[in-house]
């Protein structure tokens, strides 16, 4: 019972923190981490106990998966070499460098566990960095790099933590076995996530069930990272191969009704699993706190270090990245050098979270021979790499962003492309309705050609620029006519002139039309 009581009293906090930040226009993880660190001082709260496993096989799973269907695999594509050179030479950059620098602070500790935790900070989690991308409007490209480094680091540092800590306890670790675990972990990844992608595919093009086909996208991040993890392969990396293929192909996956459901359902379960991370974050600061028993020259002196690394390492190793692969000739054609606001904004957007507190926590108790070593400061290093960066850097990135105006896309631009297609797709909608027109009441027909040219025409109107366009009237004055009819039919059975039934049927019928009102009023 408490442990249930625990659960509902962290869900409220983070719904409440969620409201109070949209309210204020704030970033919600930001502040659900401060105010878990002023939580975690409050006498009488109940900090919950993290462990690694959890996050890694329950919290980890669902929130790539979620990621990887809403990530665009043409663009991933396009930018996957930015991409690997964030999540793979990135990580490892930084790993050495933190290692590297902690182990001459520390030479009684073993390399291999400072390179541990160079693992353990390495990887940045894109969730805050691309909260506040979209709400100050960079542009897609920066997005889809950091949220593709994002799907892609974390299985780069689990590896090198492995290897690292396997290393430290005492296991021989020879460059071929190193060689082997990254090629089986890579490998193993691809492979059990391309088998899982053909898997759930065939089971959702056989589902007609709503339902079903949202139980089959749960199983599925699950499912996946369990088998990757049984054959020693990378649990993310499948996790990563299986939403892109199936976020790929969802247009034709299923059904529409699935489709909308499956956006609520994951949209609902992601505001959760993020929210608590971060809260649960926070509430851990009196804990590691109050594990330290290090001098403080020595822990304040640590902590700058680390933090300076990780900070000024990335744009150590994000300028180089972006502006030495264009000297080659064919990759300058392709893409050309963006400017410098762009490498800048990307720097600043490093904020880490999840990964780095579940490879903290697993750092080893002792290590090879029963060595005792400071694993309270490396945990409280990594603990408080993820506060610094998610607040100082997290809060200065629209900041930053404004100082160094990074090129936004052309909205301009956007809207005439929808405009383009969206004719061709009414063209093709009427072909399509000429063809199967035949025994069809006239009026129907009718009624269908000029909805279809109503859409084609509501992208056209955005190119305007009017401050109220025919669509966005007809939206506003059917949203009011909706609530009209909502408040007969709930009178209507308050005085028992219709049973429960059929106000349910009209209720939905209405909420249908006002989520597809909600739909076609974005601009």
């Amino acid at each position: 019972m408490e442990a249930l009581i625990e659960v509902v009293g962290l869900v409220a906090v983070v719904v409440a923190v969620a409201a109070v930040a949209r309210r204020f226009g704030l970033l919600a993880p930001i502040l659900l981490v401060v105010v878990g660190l002023a939580l975690s001082f409050v006498p009488g709260i109940p900090v919950p106990t993290i462990d690694q496993e959890l996050v890694i096989t329950v919290i980890l799973p669902p929130l790539l998966y979620v990621a990887a269907v809403d990530m665009s695999v043409p663009a991933f594509r396009f930018n996957l070499r930015p991409i690997l050179l964030l999540a793979v030479g990135h990580v490892l950059f930084i790993a050495t460098a933190v290692g590297l620098l902690v182990h001459a602070l520390l030479p009684s500790v073993p390399l291999a566990a400072c390179l541990a935790l160079g693992a353990v900070v390495a990887p940045p989690d894109a969730v805050s960095a691309t909260a506040v991308a979209r709400r100050i409007g960079l542009s897609r490209r920066v997005v889809t790099i950091l949220e593709g480094e994002s799907l892609l680091n974390d299985a780069t540092a689990l590896v090198l933590f492995r290897v690292a800590v396997a290393a430290a306890v005492g296991t021989a670790i020879t460059p071929g076995q190193i060689a082997v675990e990254v090629v089986v972990a890579a490998g193993g990844g691809i492979l059990v996530g391309a088998v899982g992608a053909v898997v759930f595919r065939f089971l959702h093009q056989r589902t007609t069930d709503p339902l079903l086909d949202n139980a089959l996208s749960l199983l599925a991040p699950f499912a996946v990272a369990a088998a990757a993890e049984q054959l020693h392969g990378s649990g993310v990396v499948a996790v990563v191969v299986t939403g892109l293929y199936l976020g790929h192909r969802l247009p034709t996956l299923m059904s529409a009704a699935s489709r909308l459901q499956m956006h609520a359902f994951w949209k609902m379960v992601k505001f959760l699993l993020e929210g608590l991370v971060f809260l649960v974050v926070g509430l851990q600061l009196r804990g590691i706190v109050a594990d330290l028993n290090t001098p403080v020259g020595e822990f304040v002196l640590l902590t700058t270090v680390v933090l300076l690394t990780v900070v000024v390492g990335r744009f150590m190793w994000v300028f180089p990245a972006t502006y030495l692969p264009r000297r080659i000739p064919s990759i300058r054609r392709r893409d050309p050098s963006p400017p410098m606001s762009v490498p800048i904004v990307i720097s600043w957007a490093g904020m880490r979270g999840v990964v780095t507190l579940a490879t903290a926590l697993a750092l080893p108790a002792t290590l090879a021979g029963d060595a005792r070593y400071p694993r309270a400061l490396f945990v409280w290093l990594g603990f408080a790499v993820i506060v610094f960066t998610l607040v100082l850097q997290g809060t200065t990135l629209p900041l930053v962003a404004r100082l160094v105006k990074p090129p936004p896309d052309d909205r301009t631009q956007d809207y005439l492309a929808e405009a383009q297609v969206q004719n061709l797709a009414s063209r093709a909608a009427r072909v399509r309705l000429d063809e199967n027109a035949d025994g069809a009441p006239a009026d129907v027909v009718s009624r269908l050609r000029r909805l279809t040219e109503e859409r084609s025409n509501a992208v056209w109107e955005r190119l305007g620029g009017s401050a109220e366009t025919p669509s966005s009237a007809y939206v506003r004055l059917r949203r009011e006519m909706l609530d009209a009819e909502r408040e007969v039919f709930r009178t209507a059975r308050d005085e028992g002139r219709i049973p429960e039934e059929v106000l349910v049927r009209a209720q939905r019928q209405m909420d249908l039309e006002e989520s597809l009102l909600e739909r076609s009023g974005e601009t």
